[in-house]
């Protein structure tokens, strides 16, 4: 283990301070936002020729003197250096990125930050892209929507799902809780940040998506930023940059599955995303990829968002996708391998390390090195599922002896048991709930 002298110390916390301060301008998603209008314009005028978006102009100079000044900090060997020099690339990479909206050189800084569809796996065979094909190949012969499975989502009004957020994450933060806001002018049905999460007034939502927001954009997002500003001495971990987001969207939709949050028509969304980024990579224009979701989806509005979400930023007219949304589905993949060994090994005290601010799977090693050194506070805020995690270690217990077993010798043999089944008719209608307005 790397041993470090206070002198040694306060230079590290030092970087970690400029890099928060650095990284402060490039806000990526707010800067990649189209106006609210746009999806009503474009289908008013009949949904047949693509919008024009016009992007705010971004000067990455500041951002790249600012982290210039603090190389020499960087300067040194142990896992702390390279977490702190791998945070400064992923800002300068993301600060060019910004800087390059509207052009294919804007897809070239996406795709070093994000991945692609097409970026290998940790087996270094298997991609992201093979993955979506499965997951919506699979979905798709249930159809995936609720009421395939018999079930009808209570509608929930916009002013009733915020109350129930308001209620949920009080009780979570406390006084730390973000505030709950309704607006009507938002790109997204939902917008989440440390201090507050927005819905949008005129959104369509179930209960479902109170389940999901709480637990994906509260309990974890909101919770690691939380956790990250207790972090006064390394504050970057407060900073949800560019190289923390296949982590925390993974971890994000793996605490879904563990609080039940998950179902099959956001899952298979995810794919569809994932998918639709590949397509455009190939050539697809945004009119291309409204018709590939207007197929999928039940209203030309969520068709539009789709869209909007691989376009944004890139080039309508193909080519250059946003990469963000393919880091859904391998982070989550990537967080539950690494859960499953973590267990396995006997190493849950990694559970609580990866709470204890934004950070990646490759930060480990360096945060478990100041932690060691007594420069880490620990977690204050964890989803339930993982503040109590005994169903969360069983559950991993569990699914670490999965990889063992011989899968196409068990696929055969309950394939051949299937194909004895006659087809049954005693999952119809097994859940209704009331589809009435809340």
């Amino acid at each position: 283990m790397a041993e470090f002298s206070q002198a040694q110390l306060d230079r590290l916390s030092e970087a970690a301070v400029r890099l928060r301060e650095a990284e402060k301008p490039v806000r990526i998603l707010r800067s990649l936002a189209w106006p609210q209008e746009a999806a009503r314009e474009f289908i008013d005028g009949g949904m047949q020729r693509p919008p024009q978006i016009e992007y705010p102009v971004f000067n990455a100079r500041p951002v790249l003197d600012d982290l210039a000044a603090i190389d020499h900090l960087l300067d040194g060997e142990s896992p702390v250096h390279d977490w702190l020099r791998r945070t400064a690339w992923s800002i300068t990479t993301a600060a060019r990125m910004l800087q390059a909206i509207g052009t294919a050189e804007f897809h070239e800084h996406s795709a070093a930050l994000y991945g692609t569809p097409l970026t290998p796996l940790q087996d270094g065979q298997r991609t992201a892209l093979e993955l979506a094909e499965l997951i919506d190949e699979i979905l798709a012969g249930f159809n995936a929507s609720p009421a395939s499975f018999g079930i009808v989502p209570r509608r929930v009004t916009p002013e009733r799902l915020a109350e129930q957020i308001r209620r949920r994450i009080r009780k979570q933060f406390g006084d730390k809780a973000p505030e709950v806001e309704l607006v009507d002018k938002l790109s997204s049905k939902a917008l989440a940040g440390s201090r507050y999460i927005r819905i949008r007034r005129d959104a369509r939502f179930t209960d479902q998506d109170v389940e999901q927001l709480v637990n994906h954009e509260a309990f974890v997002h909101v919770g690691t930023t939380l956790n990250g500003l207790t972090q006064t001495r390394f504050p970057i971990l407060a900073s949800a940059h560019a190289g923390t987001t296949r982590t925390q969207e993974g971890l994000a939709v793996f605490v879904e599955f563990m609080s039940a949050a998950m179902d099959p028509d956001r899952f298979q969304r995810l794919a569809e995303r994932t998918i639709a980024i590949s397509m455009s990579m190939d050539g697809a224009d945004f009119m291309q990829l409204f018709e590939y979701f207007r197929e999928r989806t039940d209203t030309p509005e969520q068709a539009f968002e789709c869209a909007r979400r691989v376009v944004r930023g890139g080039l309508i007219n193909g080519g250059a996708p946003f990469t963000k949304d393919c880091t859904y589905i391998h982070g989550l993949l990537q967080v539950h391998n690494f859960l499953r060994i973590a267990v396995a090994s006997g190493r849950i005290d990694c559970i609580g390390l990866l709470f204890c601010g934004k950070l990646d799977l490759q930060d480990l090693p360096a945060l478990g090195l100041l932690a060691s050194h007594g420069e880490l506070q620990p977690p204050r805020y964890l989803p339930p599922c993982v503040s109590d995690p005994r169903f969360l270690v069983s559950y991993l217990a569990y699914s670490s002896f999965l990889n063992r077993i011989d899968l196409p010798a068990v696929k055969k043999h309950y394939r051949d048991i299937l194909e004895t089944v006659p087809n049954t008719e005693l999952m119809a209608g097994v859940c209704y709930l009331d589809g009435a307005e809340h």
